[in-house]
């Protein structure tokens, strides 16, 4: 007897999208056979990204709803299709952020497909997806860890790897201590460049100094941190900055750039302080990308990389899943360090 024997099992639906958001609720859904090339995954936890918030706030498009929330999860197979041949019954797995992006270059039917967006996520007790959707997940790593993944490191990857190619001995800028920036740090560092890291805290920077930030700048002590940037590059700037807080942070990371650099736009965390004038990208040639996450071959390419390098994602808290609003707050707080959790 298999575990989809079961009728029903429970999910988290996120009901309601305005300003207020954050209006969930628990509910069933009968549980279904997989089809000969599905997957069901017992999910164990899952993790919360910026745009988690985005979506309950009602600022992510029209969604569905009720929607199950959350594209980042992993989970243990408990059954499979009569045809799938990647996965077997036990294997440890995560689904990628977009479920039909296999590789190549991304189009408008496979961003209909994000989890959490568009479809529903990861927030419920099982899920059933397509084997072509799945990575196994490092062996060395916990449900917890691996939950932290399938957006904002796979977006990091993307971001220096695929869309830069970061060589040893450059010099690459974060902003803050959320998932994307943290999984920045150590992969950059991983990789042989040096990082700048900034913060609002000075405890947060003592953090990223014992993680191998070579530079920190506090942006609150330091308003100007653009040109705090470029004395500690003499002038030249950096080669890369991942850029997370957009319009609000987008004109000084052009000016912490080098001329020629390369600034890889992921988020939208800031509000802008004036209008952006776009004559400074000009001026440098500088090579500006849009970053949104990245395909399921990346995903193994991460995963190959963390293995080698036994990395660990930095888990600041986590939640019980039912826990879903305290979650949400505790992430909308910027009091986090890296990423927030919910377990199953």
């Amino acid at each position: 007897m298999t575990e989809t024997a079961t009728k029903t099992y429970k999910v988290y639906e996120l009901t309601r999208t305005d300003a207020s958001g954050k209006e969930y609720r628990a509910a069933e859904r009968s549980m279904e056979k997989p089809h000969p090339h599905q997957v069901v995954i017992k999910m164990k936890a899952a993790s919360l990204n910026f745009r988690d918030l985005l979506v309950c706030r009602g600022l992510y498009g029209n969604v569905p709803l009720p929607l199950v929330p959350l594209s980042d999860g992993a989970g243990e197979v408990i059954e499979i299709g009569e045809r799938v041949k990647k996965f077997k019954v036990g294997d440890r797995v995560s689904p990628a952020f977009m479920p039909d992006w296999i590789s190549g270059a991304p189009n408008a039917e496979v961003g209909r497909t994000a989890l959490g967006g568009f479809v529903d996520g990861c927030l419920r007790e099982y899920a059933t997806f397509s084997e072509s959707a799945l990575v196994k997940i490092p062996d060395y790593l916990s449900y917890e860890e691996a939950a932290c993944l399938p957006c904002a490191a796979v977006t990091v990857w993307n971001a220096i790897f695929e869309g830069y190619n970061l060589k040893p001995g450059q010099t690459v800028l974060t902003l803050g201590t959320g998932g994307v920036s943290i999984f920045a740090l150590q992969l950059a560092r991983a990789a042989g460049a040096k990082v700048i890291a900034t913060s609002s805290s000075d405890e947060k920077i003592a953090r990223l100094k014992e993680m191998g930030a070579h530079h920190t700048i506090n942006y609150k002590t330091t308003p100007k941190w653009d040109k705090e940037v470029l004395d500690l590059t003499d002038g030249n700037g950096v080669d890369l900055v991942v850029e997370v807080g957009g319009a609000g942070t987008l004109e000084r990371s052009i000016k912490s750039a080098r001329v020629g650099g390369h600034i890889a736009l992921i988020g939208v965390l800031a509000q802008p302080e004036s209008p952006f004038n776009p004559v400074s990208i000009l001026m440098k040639s500088i090579d500006v990308q849009g970053v949104f996450v990245g395909s399921r071959a990346m995903y193994e390419e991460l995963n190959r990389s963390l293995a080698l390098h036994k990395i660990k994602p930095v888990i600041d808290k986590v939640f019980p899943a039912e826990q879903i609003v305290e979650a949400i707050n505790h992430l909308e707080s910027g009091k986090h360090f890296g990423k927030v959790v919910l377990k199953f």
